[in-house]
């Protein structure tokens, strides 16, 4: 495919993402499936154009003047001062010549747009985030890292980079996190290297891994991960801790490969349901509870798209719920671990707070929020141990 018609076929696949309840990336995947002639290298130019939209639609809409796949495309080649003619040319598989009322102009974009955050969202945002608001929403308009980690129960760092090497993956040591690995070349290889097939490394978030690794070292005994979903915290806890893990989640087939991850990684993780859990038994109890999303929408930017005021209340709700739930699990003197990929304080913070009000016997012990960056993603970790006086205020 010559390059307008990429931007053609990226055209496209934006409009059956924006008329489409699927996510973006099964849309990606079911109109590749269909357009068997795109080669590997399309594809991934491609799915670069249609991620690099969607972190930027509000933006490159309001620069092209309308909310659909060509008037996006238009907006993102303006934006970043590419010759439009040459593009839209209207020969080979390329896009149709423009029309006259394409060419704009077409008024500035408003800040929030310019920033891509929900228009109602955005006083939220200013007041949670105060002057770091416009540096954070412009960094999920860029593309995120991609970040390792290193199974130590399997290989060293040193030699999970030497392994990778092998194949052309080109990854370095993270300067503060003493699992993680940030990929500088090739990183569309790492699921079929023999590094990831042999569990020695898994793909996981820089600032994700640091809520593991930062753990206090006196943690001992059984562990619970009580939102288990598809099981990256648990090979974590497992591979850190070198220990047993329990995993529980809600909709237990979220958890249906985590058997045969946990066996290619050679730790010891048991998926247990709900008649499994014991009240007051475990020394942690990790919570990575449901969220907006906020911390990774360069990951997924499509998860902005989907929230609303009303789902965010329904979110902060359920965390509050899910929180005071994974409480009764915990062993007095044992650590609650709490944690979003969010960078609202109303989903960290404030639910903190709000529990600690409410439980005289919790102890804020470290709370960390991370927002994005080219260290890991937006993401926030606290650690409370529930002492030994069990007596709600």
């Amino acid at each position: 495919m010559m390059p307008a018609a990429r931007i053609q076929a990226t055209i496209e696949i934006l409009d059956e993402v924006l008329e489409s309840d699927h996510p973006a990336e099964f849309v990606i995947t079911r109109w590749f499936r269909s357009h068997r002639f795109a080669g590997s290298k399309d594809r991934a130019a491609v799915r670069d154009h249609i991620y690099d939209a969607l972190r930027n639609l509000r933006f490159y809409a309001a620069c092209g003047g309308g909310m659909r796949g060509r008037a996006i495309m238009i907006g993102a080649l303006l934006s970043k001062g590419a010759d439009l003619k040459s593009v839209f040319s209207g020969q080979g598989y390329g896009p149709s010549k423009l029309h006259t009322d394409e060419i704009g102009p077409f008024p500035d974009p408003s800040l929030q747009e310019r920033l891509d955050i929900p228009d109602w969202l955005w006083p939220i945002w200013r007041t949670d985030l105060a002057e770091m608001a416009e540096e954070v929403a412009e960094k999920l308009t860029q593309r995120a890292p991609v970040f390792l980690r290193v199974n130590l129960i399997k290989s060293s760092v040193g030699h999970a980079i030497e392994m990778l090497g092998k194949e052309d993956i080109k990854a370095i040591a993270h300067e503060t996190v003493p699992t993680a690995l940030l990929v500088l070349e090739n990183a569309h290889r790492i699921i079929n290297s023999a590094a990831y097939l042999g569990g020695l490394v898994e793909l996981q978030d820089a600032s994700s891994q640091m809520s593991i690794c930062s753990l206090p070292t006196f943690i001992e005994g059984e562990i619970l991960d009580y939102c288990a979903g598809g099981g990256g915290k648990s090979l974590a806890l497992a591979a850190w801790l070198n220990c047993k893990v329990f995993a529980y989640d809600t909709a237990p087939l979220r958890m249906k490969d985590l058997p045969s991850r946990a066996i290619r990684a050679g730790v010891n993780i048991e998926c247990i349901l709900e008649d499994s859990l014991c009240k007051e038994r475990y020394d942690l109890v990790f919570c990575d509870v449901p969220c907006s999303g906020s911390g990774v929408w360069r990951r997924d930017p499509w998860g902005k798209r989907m929230l609303t005021e009303k789902t965010l209340d329904s979110v902060v709700q359920t965390q509050a719920e899910v929180l005071r739930q994974a409480i009764n699990y915990v062993k007095p003197g044992g650590i609650l671990v709490y944690s979003t990929c969010s960078v609202l304080k109303r989903e960290n913070s404030f639910q903190i707070d709000d529990v600690i009000s409410s439980y005289g016997f919790l102890e804020c012990l470290e709370s960390k929020q991370f927002m994005p960056s080219e260290n890991g993603d937006g993401f926030f970790y606290c650690y409370l141990r529930k002492n030994n006086d069990n007596q709600q205020r």
